[in-house]
C-alpha cells in the first residue's frame, strides 16, 4: 500500500513516519514536505499543498491508497472535498465541517447551539464597535482573528490598551490580511490549559491521550504566542474524571451539532480546552492534528496507525492501543527571532539515533551536500518517551547541550507545568 500526505512540517514528518512503519505500507510520500523527512526514508513530492489537481493527478498516477492530510489551510480551501469528487480517499474533514477552526465565530455559534461550554464572547468587523466591547468589558480579555493566522492570531490582553490595539491591529491595520477582518472576542478564562483529540467519522470518535502544548515563545510562558514550542502527553496530573466529562459535555455535543448542521466530521478533531472552576471549557477547535502535539502522541500510539486510518475510513471498527505507561516529551528548536523576522540558512546538528526522535519542521540541505541547514522558524523537534516528565526532560536537555543550536533557540522548561 502507497500512501500520501499532505504537507511540509514536523507535524507532517511525525505522521508519515509512523505510516511507514505500519505494516503493509510499501512507501509514503509526503507533498511537499522538506529534506529532512528523507533521513528516515519518506518520499518528497514537489507539488504544493494548494495544487489539488496537481495533488490528485499524482495520487491517481501512483496508486495512492488513501491520502492524510495536515494542514489547516488546505482543509480550509476544501482539498478533502476536490479528492473526494475524483473518486479519491482522503482522510481529513470536508472545507465545510472544517470550518470549526477556520471561523472561530462558527465555532462559537455551534458551540452556543448546542450547549458546549466556552468562554462568553462578541464578534466584530467595525473596529470602534469591538473598542467599546473591549472597554466595557475590562481586562483581562482575548482577542482573536476570526481566521487562520498560523496559530499567532490570537492575543491575551492583560490590559484594556492592549486588547485595543490588538483589535485595531486586525481590523484597521490588516495585520493578518483576511483572517482579521473579523475579530471575536472573548472573557478570559482561568485554568490549566490541555489538548483532547479524537480520531473521528460522523459520531464514531476514538480519544487519544492528553497533551499540553506550550505555545509562548520564552521560558516562563512569556514572549508572543507561536505555533508551539513544545509538548508533552499524558498530562500526568489531569484526573481521568476531566477526560471523561470533556467527551460528555464537549466532544459529543459538537459531533452530533456537526451532523445535525448537515456537516459531519471526518479527521482529527483538536479541542484547545481548559479547566476552569466550573468545569473544562472549549478555548478553541482546531480541524486537523495539532502542531507539536502530534509528534508526542503518535510515539505512543501502539497499534498500526495505516490501519487504524484504513478502518475509520472504511468504517469498521478500529483496534486503537496506546502505551499506558510513562510520558512522551518534545522541544522544539526554532530559529532565533521566531515567531518574528528570523534568518534561515543556519547548520543543523546530525539527526539523533536511539530513543530521541528528531523530527524536521523547517530543514533543507545545502546546495551539491546532504548538510542541512534551516530553513523555517520551527525547525526541528527531539522527542523522548520516559518513565517521568523529570527523567523524559533530563534526556532531551541534554541531548540539545550537545548540540551545536547557534542561530537557533529553545525553551528550557517544556514540561515543567507537570512537576509542579
Amino acid at each position: 500500500m502507497k500512501l500520501l500526505v499532505v504537507g511540509s512540517g514536523g507535524r507532517e514528518h511525525a505522521i508519515a513516519k509512523k505510516l511507514l512503519d505500519s505494516q503493509g505500507v510499501e512507501q509514503v510520500f509526503v507533498a511537499p514536505g522538506n529534506d529532512g523527512m528523507t533521513l528516515d526514508g519518506l518520499d518528497l513530492v514537489n507539488i504544493g499543498i494548494s495544487e489539488h489537481s496537481k495533488l490528485i493527478e499524482f495520487a491517481k498516477e501512483n496508486d495512492i491508497a488513501w491520502s492524510f492530510i495536515g494542514p489547516d489551510d488546505a482543509l480550509a480551501a476544501g482539498i478533502v472535498d476536490d479528492f473526494n469528487q475524483a473518486g479519491l480517499k482522503a482522510f481529513g474533514p470536508s472545507r465545510l465541517a472544517a470550518e470549526l477552526e477556520w471561523s472561530k465565530d462558527f465555532a462559537k455559534e455551534i458551540m452556543v447551539k448546542y450547549g458546549v461550554p466556552t468562554a462568553a464572547y462578541g464578534t466584530f468587523s467595525d473596529f470602534e464597535e469591538a473598542k467599546a466591547y473591549i472597554e466595557k468589558q475590562g481586562a483581562p480579555i482575548v482577542v482573536k482573528a476570526d481566521g487562520l493566522a498560523l496559530g499567532k492570531g490570537v492575543v491575551v490582553a492583560e490590559t484594556v490598551e492592549q486588547a485595543v490595539e490588538a483589535a485595531q491591529e486586525m481590523l484597521l491595520d490588516n495585520k493578518f490580511g483576511d483572517s482579521g477582518a473579523r475579530v471575536v472576542i472573548e472573557e478570559f478564562l482561568d485554568g490549566e490549559e490541555f489538548s483532547l483529540f479524537a480520531f473521528v467519522n460522523g459520531d464514531k470518535f476514538y480519544i487519544m491521550p492528553t497533551a499540553q502544548d506550550h505555545k509562548r515563545a520564552y521560558d516562563g510562558d512569556k514572549g508572543p504566542n507561536t505555533g508551539g514550542m513544545g509538548a508533552y502527553a499524558p498530562v500526568p496530573h489531569l484526573p481521568k474524571s476531566v477526560v471523561v466529562q470533556s467527551v460528555e459535555t464537549i466532544i459529543k455535543p459538537v459531533l452530533k451539532g456537526m451532523i445535525a448542521e448537515g456537516r459531519p466530521y471526518l479527521g482529527v478533531l483538536y479541542a484547545g480546552l481548559i479547566l476552569t472552576a466550573d468545569g473544562p471549557k472549549v478555548i478553541e477547535f482546531n480541524s486537523r492534528f495539532g502542531d507539536p502535539e502530534t509528534q508526542i502522541i503518535l510515539p505512543r500510539l501502539t497499534s498500526d496507525f495505516a490501519q487504524n486510518i484504513t478502518d475509520i475510513l472504511d468504517k469498521k471498527e478500529p483496534t486503537i492501543t496506546w502505551l499506558d505507561e510513562g510520558v512522551t516529551l518534545g522541544v522544539v528548536v526554532a530559529s532565533e527571532g521566531y515567531p518574528l523576522d528570523y534568518d534561515k540558512g543556519k547548520p543543523l546538528p546530525e539527526k539523533t539515533a536511539g530513543d530521541i526522535i528528531t523530527y524536521y519542521a523547517g530543514a533543507k540541505f545545502a546546495e551539491n551536500s546532504r548538510a542541512l541547514l534551516s530553513n523555517g522558524g520551527r525547525v526541528y523537534m527531539l522527542v523522548t518517551t520516559a518513565d517521568t516528565v523529570s527523567a523524559a526532560q533530563e534526556k532531551i536537555y541534554n541531548q540539545l547541550k550537545k548540540q551545536d543550536t547557534t542561530g537557533l533557540f529553545y525553551r528550557t522548561d517544556i514540561g515543567s507545568k507537570a512537576n509542579k
